[in-house]
């Protein structure tokens, strides 16, 4: 990948005992440490303006993870550790760079790191900011507020859900939006809250191409099932990873100690995060475009941000604290659509 950094970014080549990638900074290196995950389909260029933008005195921390960008391609994510691989690597890096704590900032894919992160390392967080995150149970496959799975088999979940067409345009590096499964189309469509064009498109667009394809990356590989829609988790990549088979035990985030607070941020009109998301089965299944549609009873659309928020309300009763910002007609990249409203919540947070 060869995407110029905005000035005032600084691009280094980082070595930890996980992994070696390409890591983003700014800001002073004695600087109270943010670290910023990224999302599925992107990579640590999404972060530029939002570190940039960060106040005096902040040292902003982005690395490209596991299976994006330029992360070692050989370092793969085991599915069945849920997001393990990609917590542990956060954690390392923090190690390599000498951090003790850092605020984490968080969006989408990204998200679930952080929940994982929460449940295995609240020492390390001085607070957590999710952008948009995926349910704390996990994406697809499950039917109600409490994380119930509408199969044991978890089908209608992981790798085999994401689209072929769009793996097929990206692995052929199409940047043009000639169809509907292009990157850019993706991007225009279901990211951001369409008509936006974002000032950085190209770079964005860049980076999505940058994503690791394979069956042991994206989109991974998966199982048949003799449940609709037919497949099942399998135990390669990151969407496999993000399955509510592999996600664990969601008591360990309400059981968390000690409990960093948590800025829940999220736009009005997120179609990839919400309670009928445009890429969830059940919801695609409701709109006749996934055949043979078992019904709302059996299969409904996963209840994301309900489930989030409960999990929430469970953390906040056990001594935890959390708030919620709802960012009106944004959509799942709330920092890139609108960055003067968007800090206008995360400075005084970390702060």
């Amino acid at each position: 990948m060869d995407i110029p950094t905005l000035p005032g970014v600084t691009a280094r080549t980082i070595a930890t005992e996980r992994l070696t990638t390409r890591v983003l900074f700014t800001g002073p290196e004695d600087g109270v440490p943010v670290l910023f995950l990224h999302g599925n389909l992107s990579s640590a260029t999404w972060w530029e303006e939002t570190m940039l933008g960060l106040p005096p005195g902040y040292r902003g921390i982005a690395p490209d993870q596991r299976g994006y960008g330029e992360a070692d391609p050989a370092a793969k994510i085991r599915a069945p550790l849920g997001l393990a691989d990609l917590a542990e690597d956060a954690m390392a890096l923090l190690d390599t760079l000498g951090i003790d704590r850092a605020h984490v900032v968080t969006n989408s894919l990204g998200g679930s790191v952080g929940w994982r992160i929460l449940r295995s390392h609240p020492e390390r967080l001085l607070s957590l900011v999710q952008v948009a995150p995926g349910s704390p149970y996990g994406y697809g496959g499950t039917k109600d507020v409490a994380g119930a799975p509408c199969y044991d088999d978890f089908a209608g979940s992981g790798a085999g859900l994401v689209n072929s067409e769009m793996v097929k345009e990206i692995a052929a590096g199409n940047r043009s939006a000639d169809s509907p499964f292009t990157a850019r189309s993706v991007l225009r469509s279901l990211i951001v809250k369409p008509p936006l064009i974002l000032e950085r498109e190209d770079a964005i667009v860049e980076s999505m191409l940058a994503i690791h394809l394979g069956e042991q990356a994206y989109p991974g590989d998966s199982a048949p099932s003799l449940n609709w829609p037919f497949v099942a988790p399998g135990e390669w990549g990151p969407n496999n990873a993000l399955s509510p088979k592999y996600v664990g035990d969601v008591a360990e985030i309400v059981a968390a100690s000690p409990k960093p607070p948590i800025l829940w941020i999220r736009g009005s009109h997120d179609l990839i995060i919400s309670d009928k998301a445009m890429t969830d089965a059940g919801t695609l299944g409701a709109m006749g475009l996934i055949p043979g549609w078992p019904g709302e009873e059996v299969f409904p659309s996963q209840p994301m941000i309900a489930q989030t928020r409960a999990v929430l309300e469970r953390y906040a009763g056990a001594g935890g604290s959390f708030q919620e910002v709802v960012m009106e007609g944004v959509g799942h990249v709330p920092f890139l659509e609108r960055l003067e409203e968007f800090n206008q919540h995360l400075h005084p947070w970390l702060a």
